[in-house]
């Protein structure tokens, strides 16, 4: 492969896990500060499978793996949502064989389905003459990127995540934008659903964290919210979404349940083969709460899954400054030769923290501040002193 030219350093950055509104203003601003301090942007394709089918003996390789980006180049893609550099759930430290390229398939002969491949990832970086990498991701992405720190490659981390679940900050890029879809789309399906006087079931994203699905209840006003972390009766959600029914003079009542909730002495309802970093698809638990709930109150249920429709389209303002400044930060951090870093919100103030911070704890929704175990609906304790998420 072909060397870059370089001015004064390299840095590249990549987008993995699942796209959320805000990473191509983030892409931007990066490669646009990094412009101005003279330093190259090498954008990695399809997250870290760029770096990982990536082979130097083979320059093919690399027009589907990386790109130079320069000003120009990203001049617009800020108003749009998605990543620019696209993405992918591959993880180099359980690499399967068709995962790598042709010259290292060679490696699965003695048998084992993954590999890890954190040693050619290094390799490839090195041959790239990149001085730091940037992922921009959640758990699963930042958690190699913390692999590869711990290996001494220079790595500074982006949060995103549209679940904000990112344990050591308090905000993820994705997250406002998701909300905000989350509630304009609830309150459109109040027209459907107070018209045939309904009770309608909305299931929202939210794997481990149901902070979207409360804090869209909890905005969108809507009468039950499932959330992750509390298993839920169905009988007694009947009986509670019965009375709401009751009590709204358009006789219609609604519920938004996260997509890995569960019923009591249930487990979370998943679908398909796991993906690299040992994730089933989730989803399915709205369609059959409905289910139960149409058996149990004898009324007709609407049942509406907003799942990608929470993560497509623009950014709104709020994902758009955080992302910008993320993006700052990060560059700054890189200026200074500070490594092993995540930029992060806490209380409000943007700061940056230990990158092994992520794998350190869980970040989950505050049941007893937040949330009426009883009533399965948020009940906000206290706002003072809260961040602007109550987290």
């Amino acid at each position: 492969m072909k060397k870059f030219a370089k001015q004064k350093q390299t840095i590249a950055i990549l987008t993995g896990g699942g796209d959320v509104p805000g990473l191509n203003p983030c892409i931007k601003a990066l490669v646009c500060r990094a412009a101005t301090e003279g330093i190259n942007v090498i954008g990695i394709r399809r997250g870290w499978a760029g770096l990982l089918e990536y082979d130097p003996d083979d320059p093919q390789t690399s027009k589907n793996c990386f790109q130079k980006l320069e000003p120009g180049e990203v001049r617009t893609i800020d108003r749009y949502g998605g990543t620019y550099l696209h993405t992918s759930r591959t993880n180099p430290a359980a690499a399967s064989e068709k995962d790598v390229p042709k010259s290292q398939k060679k490696l699965f002969a003695d048998g084992g389905s993954v590999k890890d491949f954190t040693s050619w990832i290094l390799k490839n970086l090195d041959h790239m003459e990149i001085d730091a990498v940037i992922p921009i991701g959640g758990d699963d992405t930042l958690g190699f990127g913390e692999k590869l720190h711990r290996e001494g490659f220079p790595v500074i981390a982006i949060p995103k995540t549209m679940d904000n679940d990112v344990f050591g900050t308090e905000y993820c890029i994705g997250f406002s934008t998701a909300v905000t879809r989350g509630v304009s789309l609830i309150h459109s399906l109040r027209t459907c659903t107070g018209s045939h006087e309904r009770i309608a079931v909305i299931e929202l994203f939210g794997r481990y964290c149901g902070e979207t699905s409360l804090i869209s209840a909890y905005l969108a006003g809507v009468d039950r919210a499932i959330i992750t972390e509390v298993p839920f009766d169905p009988a007694r959600l009947a009986e509670l979404i019965l009375r709401d029914k009751k009590n709204n003079p358009k006789n219609y009542a609604m519920i938004t349940v996260s997509e890995g909730a569960r019923m009591i002495g249930g487990e979370m309802m998943m679908s398909g083969e796991e993906d690299a970093y040992g994730h089933s698809r989730l989803g399915g638990i709205g369609e059959a709460a409905g289910g139960i709930l149409k058996r149990l109150t004898g009324e007709d249920v609407l049942n509406q899954k907003l799942s990608y429709l929470m993560r497509s389209g623009a950014p709104d303002s709020l994902d758009l400054m955080v992302a910008v400044n993320f993006a700052n930060m990060a560059i700054d951090l890189f200026l200074k030769s500070i490594f092993g870093r995540l930029v992060a919100m806490n209380r409000g103030i943007y700061t940056d923290i230990p990158l092994s911070t992520i794998t350190s704890g869980q970040k989950r929704v505050d049941v007893r501040e937040l949330y009426d175990v009883e009533e399965y609906r948020p009940k906000v304790m206290h706002v003072s002193g809260k961040p602007m998420f109550l987290y």
